[in-house]
């Protein structure tokens, strides 16, 4: 809070407000806001980061983990840092192989790797200092969250939940890379001494199963805050491993720590309270979207409060000393459940969501009426600003599930539905009051895979959309008072900073991330696909390179299969594939759109799906999980579609 002109941690301050109370750049001349410069990445994969300003240094994070520093001033490069991840272990990660952004402290840049490791690099030069591992290697762990530095440690969490791995955050030391603690998020084998009492005491909620064997889920993959008056980090947690808690806790139970805000001690990582969101998670209804620390008036007294709107679609006030329930009330359509019970601190269900014998259609979708892109909070307006989505997933059972070791394993028979109009995917700017427990304004987008929130003193809220323009509205009303193109989706999160007296505003576009699988937003007008940092100062006249013209697309190949053939592919497809080229093999612009594809790729077809011939591209060999003869069935399929054009929406078809 003392150093107003710089962004130094990932929501500026320790709480993760997001706000600035910088205000040269306001309702009254944002319209005068122009592009001072740009740098161009050179990648098409998603960025998701949000840069880290100290001192008129920017420090930024890209794809598959590289790191950049650059002037602020200018965006001239000062270094750049790239830990050589393998590109095969782009096959473990679950929504693109982003990076969410870096920390700087002491002199020292600090970047989680997708292959799971934790890197510190000099701040001056971008050397290496040290490297330290922080999976276990032979689990599909990933790492696309950003560190926080509290109290001189470095913490960390990771990915991999849908494929099988046992949640934890870890906390290292920041000068030398040693594991100073580690606290798991879900027990693991009870028949094992457990590693804490809360461990075990977490052990009593799940029942029959061996969810151990898979991993269990739990992971720590985002959010983090830190209240250094109550010395307590507020940690989020993951979904469930599998997602279905019939075949993981057949027996019933809440399966403590999923889905949970938990209250750590950061000098020991000791629990000291816990709030579970959405008790023996069945939909992915992570707890890890971004928490907001604050100070507000409820029910006539002053509150310490932590403010969060996870994926289920509730939006809680916990009190952030004790973890007690203060309210939560819905911001986006949910039917899985009625209401949360203030009484129990539990969301009362439905049925609505119960797919144990049958598909059912739930609100929210996995992905969430909110998922990573982080909210803002402005003290000034008293509102929360959400990233919102609103659609819904049909999720079903899946009797014959079989655990298959470093692949997807949701035991949720979630497919492709053809019967959702694209008005069904929504996106939409809410701006929350907390206090009275409803919207005060929103703002409907394109599309629904949009960037994080940034608010300002100047009456402001910036935020990228996925048609490819970053815009800013006013905080207090919600009207759009300007627009950029940036020729690209923006998922990337707003920053504004400070140097030599000019306020400058700054965001990083490249489509990509979880929410690409729903092909529908690679369709955008105008948007190409390219990786950018954006900045823009008032009176700036820059501008952005001409667009690439658009390829001309080649003719697939003769469809010659039976309708036999591409239910099977079909099938095949949405177990293996659809996670990254696309439900309904409609690519969403960031991985090659199979469809698409040049005569060659079908040539080689089982030297690339099987073979790894393409894995220092990142597509590493299926053998393991598709036979010759899938294979086929799914180039069949492929081809089929190729043929049939798009469909008109994205769900899920059993």
């Amino acid at each position: 809070e003392t150093e107003p002109g710089n962004w130094l941690a990932h929501g500026r301050t320790y709480s993760e407000q997001r706000f600035s109370p910088l205000d040269s750049i306001n309702a009254d001349n944002v319209k005068q806001l122009g592009l001072a410069w740009h740098l161009d990445l050179g990648t098409d994969r998603g960025i998701e980061a949000t840069p880290i300003v100290v001192d008129g240094i920017m420090f930024f994070s890209g794809p598959w983990s590289v790191v950049w520093a650059v002037d602020a001033r200018s965006g001239e490069e000062i270094w750049f840092y790239d830990p050589e991840v393998p590109k095969e272990w782009g096959q473990k990660a679950c929504c693109d192989v982003v990076n969410r952004g870096v920390a700087v402290w002491d002199g020292r840049v600090y970047v989680g790797t997708i292959d799971g490791r934790l890197v510190a690099l000099d701040a001056k030069t971008g050397e290496q200092v040290w490297d330290v591992n922080t999976i276990d290697r032979s689990r599909p762990y990933t790492i696309t969250g950003a560190p926080r530095v509290v109290k001189g440690k470095v913490l960390i969490g990771n990915g991999g939940a849908e494929l099988g791995v046992r949640g934890y955050v870890s906390a290292y030391d920041a000068k030398t890379g040693e594991l100073a603690w580690r606290f798991y998020t879900v027990p693991g084998d009870p028949s094992q001494p457990f590693e804490n009492p809360e461990l075990e005491a977490a052990a009593k909620t799940w029942s029959g199963g061996e969810w151990w064997k898979i991993g269990g889920g739990g992971t720590v993959w985002d959010s983090m805050a830190y209240d250094p008056e109550l010395d307590l980090l507020y940690v989020g947690v993951g979904n469930g491993s599998p997602w279905s808690r019939h075949h993981r806790s057949p027996g019933g139970g809440d399966n403590l720590f999923l889905s949970s805000i938990l209250a750590l001690r950061p000098d020991t990582g000791r629990l000291v309270w816990h709030y579970q969101t959405t008790p023996g998670d069945n939909w992915d209804y992570t707890a890890t979207q971004h928490m907001i620390l604050a100070d507000l008036e409820l029910f006539g007294e002053s509150r310490k409060v932590l403010m969060q709107a996870p994926k289920n679609g509730f939006f809680y006030i916990l009190d952030r000393a004790t973890g007690e329930l203060l309210s939560a009330d819905k911001y986006v359509l949910a039917n899985w459940a009625s209401h949360v019970d203030l009484s129990t601190g539990r969301p009362v269900e439905t049925g609505a969501g119960d797919y144990s014998t049958e598909n059912k259609i739930v609100y929210p979708s996995p992905a969430g009426g909110h998922n990573w892109p982080p909210m803002s909070y402005s003290p000034q307006t008293g509102l929360v600003y959400i990233p919102a989505m609103e659609f819904p997933g049909l999720y079903g059972p899946e009797d014959d599930f079989v655990y298959r070791p470093g692949f997807w394993n949701t035991a949720s028979a979630l497919h492709l539905t053809r019967d959702a109009a694209p008005g069904d995917l929504k996106g939409r700017l809410i701006a929350w009051d907390p206090v009275r427990g409803k919207a005060r304004w929103k703002v409907e987008h394109w599309g629904h895979w949009n960037s994080g929130l940034l608010s300002t003193a100047g009456n402001l809220v910036f935020q990228g959309t996925g048609d490819g323009f970053f815009r800013a509205f006013r905080a207090d009303t919600g009207e759009e008072l300007w627009n950029a193109p940036a020729q690209t989706g923006v998922v990337g999160s707003p920053v504004t900073y400070l140097v030599d007296g000019q306020q400058y505003v700054s965001v990083l576009a490249g489509w990509g991330g979880v929410g690409t699988i729903y092909g529908r937003a690679a369709k955008a007008a105008g948007v190409t696909h390219v990786g950018r940092l954006l900045t823009f100062k008032v009176g700036a006249t820059g501008t952005l390179p001409p667009k690439t013209a658009e390829a001309e697309l080649p003719t697939p190949p003769a469809f010659e299969g039976t309708m036999e053939d591409v239910a099977a592919g079909e099938d095949q497809f949405h177990r293996n594939c659809g996670t990254c080229h696309g439900f309904a093999a409609v690519g969403g612009g960031m991985i090659p759109d199979l469809r698409h594809s040049q005569p060659e790729i079908f040539d080689n077809w089982q030297e690339i799906v099987r073979g790894g011939m393409l894995k220092d591209r990142g597509m590493a060999s299926f053998d393991k999980w598709v036979s010759a003869e899938e294979a086929e069935k799914i180039k069949t399929y492929v081809i089929y579609r190729a043929h049939e054009g798009d469909v008109p929406g994205v769900g899920i078809k059993k």
